[in-house]
């Protein structure tokens, strides 16, 4: 699965704590978008979906959220809750999010502008794409009727 957890590089002292986050240093690719999620009820499901072609660095810079992770032959949990460790998400990973904790800020890197093409909604749609079983729209439907 390509997914990996980054322990990122903490600097400080009594007066307190700092992390770089640089592209193509301690995160691997060309930061293009940033964005965070927060405010986000405890019971409440995000994500849902996988991308095409994005990379993205998550990091919680407060709190802490569960990720399900699933690259199509099985899935995981990690819980991220320490601002000095990432998780890196590579392309084709399905994502759900979950456990927010109320004081929850997740920061989000990635590799590319929001492009919604990039995103499949769907998991069995997903589960095709990610075993290399991609069929046509028309197809997909004549079998499901």
């Amino acid at each position: 699965m390509e997914i990996e957890r980054v322990q990122l590089q903490s600097h400080g002292d009594h007066g307190g704590m700092l992390i770089a986050l640089e592209q193509n240093r301690n995160v691997p690719f060309e930061i293009r978008r940033v964005y965070y999620i927060f405010a986000t009820e405890h019971d409440v499901h995000r994500g849902k979906h996988a991308h095409r072609h994005l990379h993205q660095l998550a990091v919680a810079v407060r709190g802490s959220v569960t990720f399900l992770v699933d690259d199509g032959s099985g899935a995981a949990e990690v819980v991220l809750d320490d601002p000095s460790q990432g998780l890196l998400l590579g392309r084709m990973v399905w994502r759900e999010l979950y456990n927010f904790s109320d004081d929850c800020v997740l920061m989000v890197l990635a590799d590319h502008l929001y492009d919604p093409a990039d995103y499949i909604t769907d998991y069995d749609e997903f589960l095709r794409e990610a075993k290399g079983l991609v069929f046509p729209a028309e197809l997909v439907a004549c079998q499901s009727a």
